[in-house]
């Protein structure tokens, strides 16, 4: 569910050894599944009759698709649970969240026992889905994992750098009032969704971020000196509310260091983009 970008990176990482089936409600999609070796199943989250289907065929699912746009619930995932949940057999579940249902930790570090504080609705939408998706784990029948992922990035994916805001001058927060930010290169969390979906244990939160420890405008900088490209203005926080459109700002407003240790020993995860920097020119360590 949800086969986007990471959709399919996940689907092209087990169409070599398992039969991959992708649910779309897009009948124009059908001719590029197909030819990426999936096999689509028409269906749509916002209508549970037509998930029927998707019942009686699930055995490791992979749930990426985003909550509504409105509202502080997420009906889509409700609805995927209530139509799993007629399966007998085990079901492996991963679910990708966000990093965002911790809320603003000051720039403190944070592990998976740190408790949720969604300060947006975007957040709240996905503390529902997460607690739909626990709450049936905890009935014993699927082994959910549950992915807290923060900014993904990559050069081959779309909107997937910084390259389009440096080139406007987009400008970032001073020092003072900078906060930090986390990353995980897109083909680092397609490979640990694939691992979660058989190594995961149960009922298991997994922070899925790199290792780079950076402030936002520090990782703005470093894009810029590795391109060769002007490195962003700085400007106050005051100004950026002026100055900035309010998306932008919302990813300004929460500060926070992820732990992944948690990631690479219950996965036995081994990161290809440590950092940023190897993401950026493309460079993976193996």
């Amino acid at each position: 569910m949800g086969c986007g970008d990471i959709g399919l990176r996940v689907a092209g990482l087990l169409s070599a050894s398992s039969r991959v089936l992708a649910l779309t409600s897009s009948v124009q999609r059908l001719p590029e599944m197909q030819a990426r070796g999936i096999t689509p199943l028409l269906g749509n989250l916002d209508e549970p009759h037509s998930l029927q289907r998707l019942a009686g065929v699930a055995t490791h699912v992979v749930h990426m698709a985003p909550p509504p746009l409105q509202g502080d619930t997420d009906p889509r995932t409700q609805h995927l649970v209530q139509a799993l949940a007629r399966r007998t057999v085990p079901l492996s579940v991963v679910y990708g969240s966000t990093s965002g249902v911790y809320g603003d930790c000051d720039g403190a570090w944070i592990d998976e026992t740190r408790a949720v504080n969604p300060t947006t609705p975007r957040a709240q939408r996905r503390v529902d889905a997460e607690n739909w998706l626990q709450s049936w784990g905890r009935r014993g029948m699927p082994r959910v994992n549950v992915l807290r992922i923060p900014g993904i990035y990559a050069l081959d994916r779309e909107g997937g750098t910084p390259r389009e805001r440096l080139a406007k001058g987009t400008p970032v927060l001073q020092a003072a009032d900078d906060v930090y930010t986390n990353h995980v290169h897109a083909d680092d969390l397609a490979r640990a969704t694939v691992l979660a979906l058989w190594r995961g244990q149960a009922l298991r939160v997994l922070n899925v971020n790199d290792d780079s420890d950076l402030h936002m405008a520090d990782y703005m900088d470093l894009a810029a000196s590795l391109w060769h490209m002007p490195k962003p203005p700085r400007i106050s926080r005051s100004q950026a509310e002026k100055d900035l459109p309010p998306m932008t700002l919302s990813f300004m407003s929460e500060s926070r260091r992820m732990n992944n240790q948690r990631l690479k020993q219950s996965l036995r995860y081994k990161l290809r983009y440590p950092t940023v920097r190897e993401g950026l020119l493309g460079q993976p360590v193996f």
